[in-house]
């Protein structure tokens, strides 16, 4: 895996998918009805409700574009591609746009019907389809557009036939339901973004890192607990029945003050990502991170990577023993970090998706470049991260 790559995401402003994908994955199928509906419906007012006799060819083009603009977002908001890049946006928008003018080209002629006007309102849907994962301006831009391609091609059309309509009336109408939902979009999205930065601020009061330190500092504690009443107590114990101390009592005195010493240092050299995994109860499992580069993960990675940790070792189908992480620098000489997960799993390739498709969804926005390796009975995870 090539290291390092596009761990940070470009925009300025995050999207509701960044701040919440599993939020985003659940209205995933919504824009996929409504991409779906307007090529249905696209196809039926192409086809049966037509003013004029028109382009046939033109027609089928423009069906074919909203196809393609509905395809670009159906493949761009899979959880697994996240976040929802720039370059499919504007895909998408332009293929509306273009399909916006050819739906008037298609009809050339007196318009009698609003009706089969049908594109000014794919363009309003379009935006909302994607409203979970662009930026506000993203929206905002974008709705735009498409509001004055549809203004200007409806308005040209009103003026080269024309009606009991004005111009700018039939040019306005053709352009208000896209700006109508264009405004509804970037509103939620704003809005959302606004909450959700407020909420991660006031979550950070208390931050994980200390929470983690609480939890490392309880599983040390413990550790001491279990030392204690294992060795150290029944040792006293048998002491206080003796009349004297003899040299085997010396060796084991110093046998357990050995292991004592031998804990401390383990316990001073482990990352918060071993006593992770020891707590969900992966004694067994390996963890190779001899420069403790997984502690460089800031909050906000730590949290996720940590939340699928708690979610593999508490399924059923996965055996601790068989879990391995593997961290290492970057082998291109940059400040980065690769991470490899790779886990065993008693299930089949749909049965793995099911468990864990939810966690790679959030593993994916966190990492960019996240390789999900599934195969029978096994999950292997690749990502990286500059240190911080």
């Amino acid at each position: 895996m090539s290291a390092v790559r596009g761990r940070r995401v470009p925009e300025v402003r995050r999207t509701a998918q960044q701040y919440d994908p599993l939020g985003a994955m659940g209205s995933r199928p919504l824009a996929v009805v409504l991409g779906a509906a307007g090529i249905v419906w696209a196809l039926l007012v192409s086809v049966f409700d037509r003013d004029v006799e028109g382009s046939a060819t033109l027609s089928a083009l423009t069906v074919l574009l909203v196809a393609a603009s509905a395809a670009v977002v159906f493949v761009a908001s899979s959880p697994f591609r996240a976040p929802f890049p720039r370059w499919a946006y504007i895909a998408h928008v332009g293929l509306l746009g273009l399909a916006s003018m050819t739906s008037v080209a298609a009809q050339w002629g007196p318009d009698r019907s609003a009706l089969n006007d049908f594109m000014s309102l794919i363009t309003a849907t379009g935006i909302v389809m994607v409203a979970p994962y662009r930026p506000w301006t993203d929206l905002a831009v974008g709705g735009v557009v498409l509001a004055v391609v549809n203004a200007v091609t409806w308005g040209i059309g009103a003026a080269v036939f024309p009606h009991e309509v004005p111009v700018a009336v039939a040019a306005f109408l053709a352009a208000a339901p896209t700006l109508v939902l264009t405004a509804a979009s970037a509103v939620f999205a704003r809005t959302f973004a606004g909450l959700a930065e407020r909420v991660q601020i006031r979550a950070g009061s208390y931050s994980v890192a200390r929470a983690e330190r609480d939890g490392i500092a309880a599983s040390v504690q413990q550790d001491r607990s279990t030392i204690l009443s294992r060795d150290v107590a029944p040792f006293f114990a048998e002491l206080r029945t003796r009349d004297g101390i003899t040299d085997a009592d010396r060796e084991r005195a110093r046998e357990i003050a050995d292991g004592i010493r031998r804990s401390m240092v383990a316990d001073a050299d482990r990352t918060w990502f071993e006593y992770a995994v020891r707590v969900e109860g992966g004694a067994a499992a390996v963890v190779d991170d001899p420069d403790g580069l997984i502690a460089t993960l800031d909050t906000d990675q730590r949290t996720v990577v940590r939340t699928f940790v708690r979610a593999a070792f508490r399924a059923v189908t996965v055996d601790p023993a068989g879990f391995r992480a593997t961290v290492r620098r970057a082998d291109d000489g940059s400040a980065g970090v690769v991470v490899a997960l790779d886990l065993v799993v008693a299930d089949s390739d749909i049965g793995i998706h099911r468990t864990f498709d939810p966690y790679l969804a959030v593993l994916r926005v966190t990492f960019p470049d996240l390789d999900v390796s599934v195969r029978p009975s096994a999950l292997a995870l690749r990502f990286s991260y500059d240190q911080h």
